[in-house]
């Protein structure tokens, strides 16, 4: 019998932000913490390869403050992927996750992401493999509903069933099929349609699973409905695109008090003082705080100051209090 996964308390399953390559990187993650205290946090996804042979200092960025923070990882070569695990888990991460659901080009040549669906039995090894590895954390997967036209759901419960054979205790579902033909990495996140069921579906058949959907989640609400399903509900663009509802969640499913936007941005001012001091540019901090105010007053306008003047040599905090200034209805000054 396969060694069985450290289990993920059930609690940190509620909120979780998706592994988003390009955006979710230690400035994005330690952003959403402010916002969110509860949240559970991935990286982008790291390679097996890279995290073995790469610049780990800056793959495997993270502060104690991003806690609890899960490494994406992917790849389809068990050894590379324990091997992965360890370091990734020796490094503090708190829940180490295969990515079984990326669709790009690039994904495919390399044998991982979405099309490792289609070779259950091989996941199941890398599972095995990568919980034997790390007995003390827990081992994921994050994977798609099927891949092309795979309709079946026998097809998909068989996938998650071998899985869970190996040892695997929690899922997160992208609630859609992965089209690895005829559409970009974008479209794959929109056109194929969304079906929530078959999460809910899963949670019911296998209930001792833990299981995690995500996919198309756009406010609160259809957020706080699954969880009458699932054990959790995952955000993807939407907590890039308006981060203020990852707060608006935290606050309201662990019984919290809603801050305002300018005092939780304050908040985060040590942070982006002690990266200044490091010799990290604002820019790297302030692209993922653009969509803040989305939909607020002033939120267009703190948007542009932050766009055309984070970029220049010798930006620091004073940009950030100029575009808050115009949210709090005094007019910006010239730089």
């Amino acid at each position: 019998m396969s060694p069985v996964s450290a289990p993920v308390a059930l609690d940190a399953l509620r909120l979780s932000v998706a592994p988003m390559m390009d955006w979710t990187d230690t400035h994005c993650r330690n952003f959403h913490r402010v916002l969110a205290p509860h949240a559970r946090l991935y990286t982008e996804m790291v390679h097996a390869n890279a995290v073995i042979h790469g610049d780990r200092a800056r793959l495997l960025a993270m502060t104690a403050d991003e806690h609890p923070v899960a490494l994406q990882l992917g790849g389809s070569e068990p050894a590379l992927l324990a091997e992965a695990a360890r370091i990734g888990a020796a490094h503090g991460f708190d829940e180490i996750n295969l990515n079984c659901g990326c669709p790009s080009d690039r994904v495919q040549a390399g044998r991982f992401g979405a099309c490792l669906m289609r070779e259950p039995t091989l996941v199941a090894e890398c599972v095995a493999r990568m919980i034997a590895a790390v007995p003390d954390t827990p081992v994921t997967v994050k994977c798609r509903l099927g891949v092309d036209d795979d309709h079946e759901w026998t097809r998909f419960l068989g996938f998650v069933d071998t899985i869970a054979d190996a040892g695997c205790r929690m899922v997160v579902i992208h609630a859609r099929n992965a089209w690895l033909q005829g559409l970009s990495p974008k479209e794959n996140r929109e056109v194929p349609p969304l079906r929530y069921d078959w999460a809910y579906r899963l949670k019911t058949e296998r209930p001792a699973l833990q299981v995690v959907v995500n996919g198309g989640i756009a406010d609160a609400g259809e957020a706080t409905a699954h969880l009458a399903h699932v054990d959790g509900a995952m955000l993807g663009r939407a907590a890039y695109h308006d981060p203020f509802l990852l707060h608006r969640l935290d606050a309201a499913w662990w019984g919290g008090a809603e801050r305002g936007r300018a005092e939780l941005l304050r908040a985060w001012r040590p942070y982006v003082e002690a990266q200044l001091a490091r010799g990290v540019a604002l820019k790297h901090m302030t692209r993922h705080i653009l969509g803040l105010f989305h939909g607020e007053r002033g939120g267009r306008a703190f948007r542009q100051i932050l766009s055309e003047g984070a970029h220049r040599a010798g930006s620091d905090w004073s940009l950030i209090e100029r575009a808050l200034a115009v949210t709090e209805g005094h007019p910006a000054h010239a730089a």
